[in-house]
C-alpha cells in the first residue's frame, strides 16, 4: 500500500508530521488548507480509520501505526479544544 505523510501545524505554531498507510487521506484533507480543530479533528479521524481498515483488508489486521497517529492527533487537539477560533493548517500532502 502506498504510504504517505501530512505535515500540520497546530494554532501555537507548533508542526507535527503525520502518517497514513493510505493515500485516503488526500480524500479527506487538502494541503494549504486551514481547519477548525474540531473539523480538522473529524476528517483525520475518519482517514486514518478507512485506512486502517484498508491495511486490514489487505493484511488481515488493521495498521497499529495508523490508529497510534490518530490517538496523538487526538492528544494534541485536547489541548486547543476550548480555544475559540483555534485552526490547523495541513502544510504539506507528501505521498
Amino acid at each position: 500500500m502506498p504510504e504517505m505523510h501530512f505535515i500540520i501545524r497546530w494554532p501555537d505554531g507548533t508542526a507535527q508530521a503525520c502518517y497514513s498507510p493510505s493515500l485516503v487521506v488526500k480524500e479527506f484533507l487538502a494541503q494549504g488548507t486551514i481547519y477548525p480543530v474540531a473539523v480538522f479533528l473529524e476528517r483525520s479521524r475518519s482517514a486514518l480509520t478507512i485506512a486502517s481498515e484498508r491495511v486490514e483488508a489487505k493484511y488481515g489486521r488493521g495498521c497499529s501505526r495508523a490508529m497510534s497517529q490518530l490517538a496523538q492527533i487526538e492528544a494534541a487537539a485536547c489541548a486547543f479544544s476550548n480555544v475559540a477560533g483555534a485552526c490547523v493548517t495541513v502544510e504539506a500532502i507528501e505521498e
